[in-house]
C-alpha cells in the first residue's frame, strides 16, 4: 500500500527483455535502504525488487504489467517517481494507492500559470465511472485531486514543489502516464454490479 507522495526520482539504467518479462535496472538515492523482496511503487507501479547492487536494484515487469502501464516505453536514462511502501504509524498524506495501475493516459494540455501548472488528460472512457470532480487520482505514482472532469479527461493542477521534486517535469502534450483511480470507488461500483446481477 502506497500514499501517492514521491519519495524520490530514480533513473532506468539498464533494460533487459527476458522472453514476455523485461528487467529494469533502477539507479536511486533510495537503493540502500532497501532489501530483496520488497515493493516500491515505480511511476505508480508496485514493482518487487529481485537484486541490490551499490547504487542501484532491479526489478521485473510481466507482460501483463507491461500491457497495462506505460512501462513498455520506457527508455534508459527515463526518470521515474518512487514511493517505498506504507508503513504502519505513518502518515497519510496522499490517498489509499495500491500500486495496481488501471490504464494510461494521454496529456493532451500542459498549460503553465504564474507560478504552477495545469495537465489535461485522456483516459480510456471505459473507466469514467471510477472519476469524480475533487476527487483522488493517481498520476505516474502522484496523488492528486481532479477537477473538469469530462468522460474521458481530467484535469490536475501541479505546484512546484511537485513540478520540480517529481517527473511532472518531463511530461509534454502527448506523453503517456499511468493512472490508478479512487480503490474506494472501484468497491463501490463492484458491490452494485454484484447486488444487481
Amino acid at each position: 500500500m502506497f500514499t501517492g507522495i514521491i519519495q524520490a526520482v530514480a533513473t532506468v539504467a539498464d533494460i533487459v527483455a527476458d522472453g514476455s518479462n523485461i528487467h529494469f535496472v533502477i539507479s536511486s538515492p533510495l537503493s540502500h535502504e532497501l532489501k530483496v523482496d520488497q515493493s516500491v511503487a515505480h511511476n505508480g507501479v508496485c514493482l518487487t525488487v529481485v537484486e541490490i547492487y551499490e547504487d542501484s536494484y532491479k526489478v521485473t515487469a510481466v507482460a501483463e504489467t507491461l500491457a497495462k502501464t506505460n512501462l513498455s516505453t520506457w527508455q534508459k536514462d527515463e526518470k521515474v517517481n518512487l514511493e517505498l511502501a506504507l508503513k504502519a504509524g505513518d502518515r497519510l498524506d496522499g490517498h489509499f494507492v495500491q500500486g495496481h495501475v488501471d490504464a494510461t493516459a494521454t496529456c493532451i494540455e500542459k498549460k503553465t500559470l504564474e507560478g504552477s501548472w495545469l495537465f489535461r488528460f485522456r483516459f480510456p472512457e471505459a473507466f469514467a465511472a471510477l472519476i469524480i470532480e475533487k476527487g483522488s487520482i493517481c498520476v505516474n505514482g502522484v496523488s492528486l485531486t481532479v477537477f473538469n472532469i469530462g468522460i474521458d479527461e481530467f484535469t490536475v493542477a501541479i505546484i512546484p514543489y511537485t513540478y520540480t521534486h517529481t517527473n511532472f517535469h518531463n511530461i509534454e502534450e502527448g506523453s503517456i502516464v499511468n493512472v490508478e483511480f479512487d480503490v474506494l470507488g472501484k468497491y463501490l461500483i463492484r458491490r452494485e454490479e454484484v447486488m444487481n446481477g
